[in-house]
């Protein structure tokens, strides 16, 4: 049956709902992209020193923090489940880190690798609460972003514990053929995770899980077991973003990662992927990311008030989510 069978309309109508369809498709797929060519021009001309090799380093420093954990955020939407406790992950990783080096004395590499994987057991925490009494990842992470900052807080007294380590210090603050070491890092993360989301069978898995979880299940897709490797990911993700914030502050500190969680979803969402699962992409999530750090960058340099740069911040995830909507839903006849 024909598009003209099913919707009789005019010729010239026709046309308009077809013209429609390609721009909704041309939004879901390069909008994200022309929007940041288009912020780039802008800050180009209106924000002081935006264009300087200095600043434009210092904006793929620090977008990598936030952008390796949302290759793992991109797992957990796309799989319809969401992490807000990964902002206080990265605080508790920092302090657990710091307490154990500099407090209890133990050697440096070993601190890091207890620091990390703390981080994964507090997602396989998350993820066995999740699926054993059925309470949404939203809620059960929720209750972890707000305790798990309190720990932090405990474990350093809200005082900054320093780490005097050359070695260390690279990992966050060094560079590379003249590029900082947390984006070559986040590079990697992102080609990684994009290959496990578009070539394996876990890949598609978390696809079908987030499509429909009970036909995934029918089909034999192991939901439950996927959804804790979803927040053992974000954990472990967010523990390694802890782990190189540290390095770059060089000391640790239960107060950073304040509202990284929502940094984190507004680039996943702005990059294409859908709260209601089943759709999400690494490039999307790589142009959001970007798009968001040009954005703060550009608001700082332009000296905007930090309370209105969280409102445009707010705004942004809100239009994020709009558009989301509008383009899943059915072209208007």
């Amino acid at each position: 049956m024909t598009t003209q069978e099913l919707n009789p309309v005019s010729s010239s109508g026709s046309q308009s709902a077809t013209f429609g369809e390609r721009l909704k498709v041309f939004l879901a797929r390069s909008g994200i992209l022309v929007a940041l060519i288009l912020l780039f021009i802008g800050l180009s001309f209106i924000a002081p020193n935006f264009l300087t090799v200095r600043n434009l380093l210092n904006v793929l420093r620090q977008v990598s923090f936030v952008g390796i954990i949302a290759c793992g955020m991109t797992i957990a939407l796309i799989g319809g489940d969401v992490d807000l406790s990964v902002g206080s992950v990265v605080a508790l990783t920092s302090s657990v880190l710091a307490v154990l080096f500099v407090q209890v004395g133990l050697p440096l590499w070993l601190s890091v690798v207890l620091a990390i994987a703390q981080a994964g057991i507090v997602g396989a925490l998350a993820g066995w609460v999740r699926v054993r009494w059925n309470i949404p990842a939203l809620i059960v992470t929720l209750a972890l972003m707000i305790s798990l900052r309190g720990v932090a807080f405990v474990l350093t007294n809200a005082f900054p514990i320093p780490i005097t380590d050359k070695a260390f210090e690279f990992w966050g603050g060094g560079y590379v053929l003249g590029i900082p070491v947390p984006a070559l890092i986040f590079v990697g993360v992102m080609v990684l995770f994009w290959f496990i989301s578009t070539r394996t069978v876990y890949g598609r898995s978390v696809y079908a899980v987030g499509g429909n979880a009970e036909a995934a299940r029918l089909s034999g897709i192991p939901v439950d077991r996927i959804r804790v490797v979803i927040l053992v990911t974000t954990g472990l993700l967010a523990g390694l973003s802890g782990f190189l914030l540290t390095s770059r502050l060089t000391s640790g500190y239960s107060g950073v990662g304040v509202g990284w969680e929502f940094d984190v979803i507004a680039a996943v969402l702005i990059g294409g992927a859908s709260l209601t699962g089943g759709e999400g992409s690494m490039l999307g999530t790589l142009l959001g990311v970007l798009f968001i750090g040009l954005l703060a960058n550009g608001m700082v340099l332009m000296g905007v008030n930090p309370y209105v740069q969280d409102v445009v911040r707010g705004g942004i995830i809100l239009l994020a989510v709009w558009l989301s909507t509008i383009q899943k839903s059915p072209a208007s006849a």
